[in-house]
């Protein structure tokens, strides 16, 4: 038992901690205000648990609808491309200007951050995909040899609420570890440039 909870814990974090569009805007809500930070890698974290448990529920059910798998990387590269957009051109800003503003692309208080880190997640197409991958691994055997299937489904969507604080929060703390350095405008400009430019190749990958 202890060895499949370590077998997931580590599939897990690695799908969490890896770069990807959920991430890099961790980082950049980490460069702001602390409780907005938090509350989108919370909103992140939950949703993914969420669809964790879709798939364990239903996930045979949807890789049966091609009309869906075919149009929710698109919605997800749309919105992906707008906030793109938004952070490359967002204006740098002076000392605690810096850390009470953000762009438009990110919702400035906590409430709008959690909600935001639920919507990017619920359209990260990876996450379905990788929960689904996990549903296969992990869960199915489990259930089929020590414990009941919802009981088996439960403890991967714990293990995974948990991987994703973890992985997402690694990169909101990275973010306010780079508040010192992003203190002039021209750095916290060139960093909306790049997160921008990571963002626009995630949506190439995806859609690749």
């Amino acid at each position: 038992m202890l060895s499949s909870v370590l077998a997931m814990a580590g599939f897990a974090l690695a799908g969490a901690i890896t770069p990807g569009p959920v991430n890099v805007l961790a980082l950049r809500h980490g460069n702001g205000r602390a409780g907005a930070a938090f509350c989108y890698v919370l909103g992140a974290s939950v949703s993914y648990a969420v669809i964790v448990w879709l798939m364990g529920q239903s996930g045979q059910w949807l890789l049966k609808q091609p009309e869906l798998l075919r149009w929710a990387p698109r919605v997800c590269a749309a919105y992906l491309l707008w906030l793109a957009w938004q952070l490359a051109k967002a204006p740098g800003d002076h000392g605690q200007a810096a850390r009470e503003s953000a762009p438009a692309s990110l919702p400035a208080g906590p409430g709008g951050a959690f909600v935001q880190g639920i919507a990017i997640q619920s359209l990260n197409p990876k996450a379905w995909l990788v929960a689904l991958s996990g549903i296969g691994m992990f869960v199915a055997p489990l259930a089929a040899q020590q414990v009941s299937l919802p009981a088996a489904l439960l403890l991967f969507c714990a293990v995974s609420l948990l991987a994703c604080l973890l992985g997402v929060g690694c990169w909101a703390a990275l973010g306010h570890a780079l508040t010192q350095w992003l203190s002039t405008p021209l750095r916290q400009r060139r960093l909306n440039q790049a997160l921008a430019m990571v963002l626009v190749a995630s949506v190439v990958s995806m859609l690749a």
